[in-house]
Order: C-alpha cells, then sequence, then structure tokens
C-alpha cells in the first residue's frame, strides 16, 4: 500500500487547510471520511468473496474427491461380492454334486421352512415341573387383567 507517515499526513492537512478553508475543512473531513470507510468495507467485502468463491473451489474438489474414492470403494465391494457368490454357488453345486451320491437328487436341494414355535412369550416356561408350577403359584395360563381381577376378588357374604 502507500507508505503515508506523520510528517506526510500533516503537510496533506495544512494543504486542505488552505485549499479548502476553515468553514468548510470538518465538513470535507467527514465525507473524505465517510467515503474512506466506505471504500474500505468495499474492498473487505470482494476479499471475502474471493476467499468463499476459492474455498468453494476447494470444497468441491474435495466433494470429488471423497465421490471417486466412495465409488473405487462401492465397485471393490461389488467385484468382491460377485467372487464370493460365485465361490458359495461353486461350493454349493459341489455339495450338492457329492451329496447326490448319498441323499439322491430330490432330496438334496429340499429347504426346510420356517415352524413357528408356538411359545406364548407371557408365560414363564422351564424346566420347573408342573407339580412345583402349581404348589408355588407360578402362572402357567395368560390372563387377562381384568381377568386376574374378577378371580381374586373377595366373595361378598349375604
Amino acid at each position: 500500500m502507500i507508505d503515508i507517515g506523520l510528517s506526510k499526513m500533516a503537510l496533506i492537512g495544512v494543504v486542505a487547510l488552505i485549499v479548502v478553508g476553515p468553514e468548510k475543512l470538518p465538513r470535507v473531513a467527514r465525507t473524505v471520511g465517510t467515503l474512506l470507510g466506505k471504500a474500505q468495507r468495499y474492498v473487505a467485502d470482494v476479499k471475502s468473496e474471493v476467499n468463499r468463491s476459492m474455498e468453494l473451489d476447494e470444497l468441491r474438489k474435495m466433494k470429488d474427491t471423497v465421490e471417486n474414492a466412495a465409488r473405487d470403494v462401492e465397485q471393490t465391494i461389488h467385484t468382491s461380492a460377485s467372487e464370493f457368490e460365485r465361490d458359495i454357488a461353486a461350493a454349493a453345486q459341489a455339495a450338492d454334486t457329492a451329496n447326490a451320491g448319498y441323499l439322491g437328487a430330490a432330496q438334496s436341494s429340499v429347504v426346510p421352512t420356517y415352524r413357528n414355535p408356538g411359545k406364548n412369550w407371557r408365560l414363564k416356561r422351564g424346566a420347573m415341573p408342573q407339580w412345583y408350577k402349581s404348589r408355588a403359584g407360578v402362572r402357567t395360563k395368560a390372563q387377562s387383567g381384568a381377568a386376574r381381577v374378577a378371580r381374586y376378588r373377595p366373595q361378598k357374604f349375604h
């Protein structure tokens, strides 16, 4: 920037006093100060905009590199998965051919179906014998709250 020392500023002030005059000098100084402030704010805004655009470009470059890395990882995962599926299929085929001699071709392709265990999760089940459950008062049948209240409500005597 321009190197302005104290002596140069004093010289500019004396020339301005002579040219403008003592009556108008405060008003002119305020106007010049306002214009300089606006110019400084404008320069600061331009600098911040340039910095933002540079950061945005850097972020875009970083985003592109991350996306490329993600694509590479996805591609390697897909290739590994397809190789794994091929290996599993080959092993299953080898097992089918090995089992075909023992079990026959019809039984080797049977897949067991899901069977619901039929448990009631509300009931306590375990290795306790039934006679111990009945003596200890362990519930073996699920009841609603209203049914339990009705069962254990004291009887009225008439």
